[in-house]
């Protein structure tokens, strides 16, 4: 078990910041606490789950159903809900009673209230510029609900009208035109499942494990079904000129985000998408307009979409120069590593959970690579030294998160779990120390900053409880 650095290596300001994450992750997890009992179930393991077993909930909550003044059909206290949800009273007995009216939800639906997953935020001195993270632990399959889809902003989340939105093509271009949202949805559509990640996700986790649970670690991935046009089409639309070879993506938000996309993704899987699981696009993801660059990282898929240069060159802005790029040791940087390499991590167990005794458990995770499909994923129940193939749960698509499974019989001893993904192209997820090594830690406060794909390690004490550790 290894680690390059402690706490006292870092200065006071980055000390500061690595605070008040961790005492963010603190009240969340205290949260999920307040809502659930430990039971010895695997739901009962996953922290925020079964937010109704507290049987004091279920007693006052039972109680209400059976009062003259509360019908089943009423909303006890919306405010009292979880996010997304709406607190209805409990039946003591749902087949000696009507439930609540069809349609009184307003019409658009609402989650259990026993359901109480949410994403937390990341503690920027501001909440324009802020990202969100998805909880990871207790996702189900590989698509992310769009609430619970991580969400990075830089200067807020604007308000558009999507009858007024257009999106302008020009630059190096036969006919430069402008596009309103109607006349893209004109264009036949697409729809295809792929992953986003922040190449930020992990950024705390170089040096030290400094969060404890997945959510903290690896929050800012989530997949989705999405919908649109693909960009080649626009393209043939305008009519691209020789010697083209990159497009500025701008979108229409305070911070007027802008990043340099070669011509060459745009030609080949980028989509413009207005649709996000079924419906339109979320404000926080972009509505009316997003771009889609699938396997690249999430910086580059412009929100808000508003216009698309073409040029022969790249247009160096502040986000592909000062920020966005691997600072390495010495001076340098690596600059357009745009492809999010292959990665994955143990979701169950995982930290903060606590395996309540020795016996059978089914290890599981999500794996993804931004260079296609997973080919496969390895499980190591003893810190490393032996690895074993993983089950990967269909379907199995080109850049899209992957669930994979692995049967475990715990013997109570301490040990240490971990998994490793290998894509199509043979690309083998490295370690952290690799990438170090590689890298170097003169980066940013937490060393370097972007593209961490390292191995994750969950160590299991003694008494079932699992923590973040590195091992080498």
């Amino acid at each position: 078990m290894k680690s390059s650095r402690t706490n006292a290596d870092y200065d006071e300001s980055t000390r500061d910041t690595i605070q008040a994450l961790i005492d963010t992750e603190a009240r969340a997890i205290a949260k999920r606490k307040e809502e659930t009992d430990e039971c010895e179930c695997k739901n009962g393991m996953f922290p925020g789950r079964d937010s109704g077993s507290d049987p004091a909930r279920r007693k006052f909550l039972a109680g209400a159903a059976l009062t003259g003044a509360t019908i089943a059909t009423t909303a006890a206290n919306p405010a009292a809900a979880a996010a997304g949800a709406i607190d209805y009273p409990i039946q003591a007995d749902p087949t000696k009673e009507q439930g609540r009216l069809t349609n009184d939800d307003g019409g658009y639906g609402s989650r259990s209230q026993f359901e109480s997953e949410a994403r937390w935020r990341y503690p920027t001195a501001t909440k324009e510029s802020s990202w969100t993270m998805t909880p990871l632990e207790s996702s189900q399959g590989i698509v992310t609900p769009s609430g619970l889809h991580f969400e990075r902003h830089h200067a807020g989340i604007p308000n558009i009208d999507p009858t007024t939105h257009t999106l302008t093509v020009h630059g190096m271009v036969d006919t430069a035109k402008r596009f309103t949202m109607a006349d893209l949805q004109r264009f036949p559509s697409v729809s295809r499942f792929h992953f986003i990640e922040c190449s930020g996700n992990g950024l705390t986790e170089w040096r030290e494990p400094t969060l404890k649970t997945v959510q903290g670690t690896h929050g800012l991935t989530s997949t989705s079904e999405w919908t649109g046009v693909p960009l080649s089409t626009i393209l043939k639309e305008v009519g691209v000129e020789a010697g083209a070879a990159w497009i500025l993506a701008e979108g229409a938000d305070a911070a007027v985000m802008t990043r340099s996309v070669p011509i060459d993704k745009a030609w080949s899987d980028a989509l413009l998408v207005y649709a996000q699981n079924g419906e339109a696009i979320r404000p926080e993801q972009g509505y009316p307009l997003r771009l889609l660059l699938p396997g690249f990282e999430g910086n580059t898929h412009i929100k808000w979409l508003r216009r698309l240069e073409i040029s022969d060159k790249p247009f160096m802005t502040r986000e592909e120069t000062s920020k966005y790029t691997d600072l390495l040791d010495g001076g340098k940087a690596r600059q357009f590593s745009f492809t999010m390499e292959a990665k994955s991590v143990i979701t169950y167990p995982s930290g903060e959970m606590k395996l309540p005794g020795a016996g059978f458990y089914e290890i599981a995770g999500l794996a993804w690579s931004g260079r296609g499909k997973v080919k496969r994923v390895e499980v190591s129940t003893d810190g490393g030294a032996n690895w074993q193939l993983a089950e990967l749960q269909g379907p199995v698509m080109p850049i899209c998160h992957t669930r994979f499974r692995f049967p475990w019989r715990w013997d109570g001893k301490p040990t240490i779990i971990q998994s490793r993904c290998q894509d199509e192209t043979g690309y083998v997820q490295p370690t952290i120390a690799q990438l170090v090594e590689e890298r170097g830690l003169d980066g940013g406060k937490f060393g370097s900053i972007y593209h961490l794909n390292g191995i994750q390690s969950w160590a299991v004490a003694a008494d079932g409880g699992i923590s973040n550790v590195h091992q080498y």
